[in-house]
């Protein structure tokens, strides 16, 4: 477990290492054509009400987040409170903004629910509903927003949101496939294992191993979402209200700016269409490439002289604020299982 514990530190140690220098990397991207003092002039004319407003939807989306982790490991038998589910909430937040394609944050989340006490199968549990429902919502909006906002997609935007559309839909089908089709697809690895051994493949059989285990896993999942359909719907719910929430932070910096041209589906429908684009990126945070697709899909809706400012109070309201807020949790939680542990 100590090994654990020192592994898990190096990890955090690299990847903060890797975060902070895409972070560097991100400003120079952003502002290397801008007067930084005129961009700071510009953003201390935004309205903080609205602001605030923004930091709200935030908040709100990590508390409905917790709100489902706690509803879910309590149905299964633990005893979590809500400010609990809230600390996990921000431990995932932490670990899936410093690692590539935000792999991380699950594994890790689970890790200290165990640390805590929690059934490290309750807990993937919770997870894996979770997960469920983002990808029911990310993949839903997205169709959705490429339908109706399809205007909004335009050149190299185009084709990066094709493709996290595309990645979006193949892994809501893996997923479905490893929750209700276990059977099928556990006679299908067999099959396929089966033949690498056969041709002196050596780690087939560990390998066959691993997969039977993750999909004992989605078994579960699969029989609580049978026994328990209304709750089921009712956290994917929750999940819609959460990304809902998430995406409605661009309009408020949009309001804070005193402009009120576009509507608040544009610019939901934008939001959207950047998330679906930058999400599957093996990029830590999607830093860079996230604010090089807001500058190209609000470049026009914030103006020249804008635009910069906005991409700041965006990133720095939905990302870096609160990427600041959970590495706090972070360590308080290192700390607080450390302690813990030895006595």
């Amino acid at each position: 477990m100590a090994k654990k514990n020192k592994s898990v530190t190096l990890s955090l140690i690299a990847n903060l290492v890797v975060f902070v220098g895409l972070l560097f990397f991100a400003i120079w991207f952003v502002f290397r054509d801008q007067d930084i003092n005129e961009v700071l002039e510009v953003s201390s004319h935004a309205n903080p009400i609205f602001l605030l407003l923004g930091i709200a939807c935030m908040l709100g989306y990590f508390s409905m987040e917790a709100w489902n982790i706690h509803t879910l490991l309590n149905s299964f038998g633990e005893k979590v409170t809500f400010l609990k589910a809230l600390k996990f909430t921000l431990v995932g937040f932490f670990f899936c903004s410093v690692t590539p394609g935000a792999s991380g944050g699950q594994p890790l989340e689970i890790y200290y629910m165990s640390k805590e006490g929690i059934s490290t199968a309750n807990a993937t549990l919770s997870i894996l509903v979770q997960t469920c429902g983002i990808q029911f919502a990310v993949t839903g909006l997205g169709l959705i927003c490429a339908i109706f906002g399809n205007n909004f997609l335009s050149g190299p935007v185009a084709i990066l949101f094709a493709i996290g559309l595309m990645i979006n839909v193949f892994a809501l089908i893996i997923l479905l496939l490893c929750i209700f089709f276990t059977g099928g697809l556990r006679s299908i690895l067999r099959r396929f294992f089966g033949f690498l051994w056969k041709h002196n493949f050596k780690k087939a059989d560990k390998w066959l191993q691993k997969a039977e285990n993750g999909l004992d896993k989605y078994n579960e999942g699969s029989r609580y979402i049978r026994t328990h359909k209304k709750e089921f719907w009712y956290s994917m719910a929750k999940v819609l209200g959460q990304m809902t929430l998430f995406y409605l932070i661009p309009y408020f910096v949009y309001l804070s700016f005193g402009l009120r041209a576009e509507s608040i589906f544009a610019i939901f429908t934008m939001q959207s269409i950047l998330f679906v684009s930058t999400c599957c990126l093996p990029i830590p945070g999607a830093i860079g490439a996230s604010e090089a697709v807001f500058l190209g899909l609000y470049g026009a809706v914030f103006g020249e002289n804008m635009i910069n400012s906005a991409t700041l109070l965006n990133r720095g309201i939905s990302f870096y604020l609160f990427v600041i807020v959970s590495m706090f949790v972070v360590l308080y939680n290192m700390l607080y299982v450390k302690i813990k542990y030895k006595k």
